[in-house]
């Protein structure tokens, strides 16, 4: 077991929980077999679930009946108090009984109960979430999505750092070319607190990023920056802005493809195009915020996705481990 990443899991946050939970935990098992997960929750709903589906050796479940409610406020659900599904696996991170924490429940009560269980990196002020894009030649880092309204330049500045550490823990081969959100792409565009950051950004020279300057909203799916830094007001704005439009292209290809005789024949002439581009726009593949600044790994999987979508969040806590990540931000900070 000592070679195992050991992922602590809340397995009753989220909807469908937990057979959502243990589903995706029995699909990533059959793709790696090197995670070993602990699973906090109703035991007598939990062992049904997952007996004689993975090895006894590969998970162990730790029972509580109490869980964090979707509709708590982050204050509600911590005040739930310490013996909650979702308290207790981040616990364990804390007392590094496991290496990683996963949950799907609700986000401000994890935000708030990771930050009153574990403790800032050394000279980082402010968590940020972040989370995976796809663009036209690969994948992005965003950050932040929603943590911090606001922001001055050190946060972003932070943000920056932290933003091409998540990178390269997942990229390894790769140097990420690191890009602030504006409204334009020249200097002297943005508020002050942009200006500031671009600024520091500027001057501090680093072997592990390249700062590429601004990028405008229309660019972020381009590909030619790798990591995308923002507020969290602007990044959570934008973060929703490209889901929507993504499900109105989706709606809108699926209308024009079954809404008349010629439009059904042309989509069976293309079904493997159609296919790959589903497949491309399919929010599951690229599931699982992280909340990076804390001293442990914290990850967000979204509490409306599948099996599968949790199943890919586990996957991102298996590369973000692999990768040394908090060893990394406090090399590069």
């Amino acid at each position: 077991m000592s070679d195992f990443i050991k992922i602590a899991v809340d397995a009753m946050g989220g909807d469908g929980s937990p057979k959502k939970i243990v589903d995706g935990i029995i699909f990533n098992h059959k793709t790696n077999k090197n995670n070993f997960f602990k699973i906090f929750g109703d035991e007598n709903k939990i062992s049904p679930l997952i007996s004689n589906k993975i090895p006894s050796n590969f998970f162990e479940i730790i029972h509580t009946e109490n869980k964090i409610e979707s509709t708590d406020s982050p204050l509600e659900g911590a005040k739930r108090g310490k013996d909650t599904s979702m308290w207790l696996a981040i616990k364990s991170v804390k007392d590094k009984e496991a290496d990683i924490v996963i949950s799907a429940g609700n986000t401000g009560a994890l935000l708030v109960v990771s930050k009153l269980n574990l403790k800032m990196i050394e000279n980082i002020d402010k968590p940020a979430l972040s989370a995976l894009w796809p663009n036209k030649k690969g994948m992005s880092v965003v950050l932040d999505l929603g943590a911090n309204i606001e922001c001055s330049s050190k946060n972003l500045l932070d943000f920056s750092i932290m933003g091409a550490s998540l990178y390269t823990s997942l990229y390894p081969n790769d140097k990420p070319n690191v890009a602030l959100l504006n409204i334009g792409s020249e200097e002297l565009k943005g508020n002050e607190v942009i200006k500031e950051t671009y600024q520091l950004l500027n001057e501090k020279k680093s072997e592990n990023y390249n700062f590429a300057g601004y990028i405008e909203g229309n660019h972020l799916m381009d590909g030619h920056v790798n990591v995308i830094v923002s507020d969290g007001f602007t990044g959570n704005v934008a973060l929703k802005t490209a889901e929507g439009t993504a499900n109105f292209i989706t709606s809108e290809l699926k209308n024009a493809m079954t809404g008349s005789i010629l439009g059904k024949f042309s989509a069976l002439l293309n079904t493997s195009n159609l296919k790959k581009f589903k497949k491309r726009l399919d929010p599951r593949l690229y599931n699982g915020a992280i909340f990076i600044g804390l001293d442990s790994p914290v990850v967000k999987s979204h509490g409306g996705t599948d099996y599968i979508g949790f199943s890919n969040s586990l996957d991102v806590c298996h590369r973000i481990v692999k990768g040394n990540l908090i060893e990394k931000i406090k090399q590069n900070i």
